[in-house]
């Protein structure tokens, strides 16, 4: 559940959508999360039936540059903002960058194959609520307090991202050695 929050959470254009669409109503904020939840969810389904057939030095691969992307990640969360830019938004504008965002493409076919080899399908439930709570209370959050507590949020999934980071790097290097 801390994973689905924390990736969740990190100030970026899925969160900026929302941030947006939130200062009209946290409905709408909600509506582009739950977009954007169900991009992940196609994603979770894609990389559950492909994890199988990947060979383990390819894998292994992929579990360093998900390490290394999720470092990247991580320094990215410090380094961002939440800048309004639009006040549309709704559930297919969240789905649609969601299902086209590189980085959530990227993110899947690395730490989700190394989330979904480690931790098995049991991991959903919990990855899954963690979102669901991030797309229920940021809006509101955003539509009540604005822009005054992102540097908190930052703090949180930065840490939680980089110690994440860490442990895939440190899988992905014991299976070489």
């Amino acid at each position: 559940m801390i994973l689905g929050l924390s990736i969740a959470a990190p100030p970026g254009p899925m969160n900026a959508l929302i941030a947006n669409s939130s200062l009209k109503s946290p409905l709408h904020g909600t509506s582009v999360g739950a977009g954007a939840m169900t991009a992940d969810f196609i994603f979770f389904l894609i990389t559950f039936f492909i994890k199988g057939i990947i060979p383990k030095p390819v894998l292994i691969a992929l579990y360093l540059i998900g390490g290394g992307y999720m470092l990247y990640l991580s320094y990215g969360v410090l380094k961002s903002t939440m800048v309004p830019t639009s006040k549309k938004g709704n559930y297919f504008i969240g789905l649609s960058v969601g299902i086209t965002n590189p980085f959530q493409i990227l993110w899947w076919l690395t730490v989700g194959i190394f989330m979904l080899t480690q931790f098995s399908l049991l991991i959903a439930p919990g990855f899954f609520l963690g979102i669901s709570i991030w797309i229920l209370t940021f809006p509101r959050l955003v539509n009540y307090l604005g822009y005054r507590y992102s540097k908190y949020i930052k703090i949180a999934s930065f840490l939680v991202i980089f110690v994440f980071a860490l442990f895939i790097i440190y899988s992905g290097l014991t299976q070489v050695f």
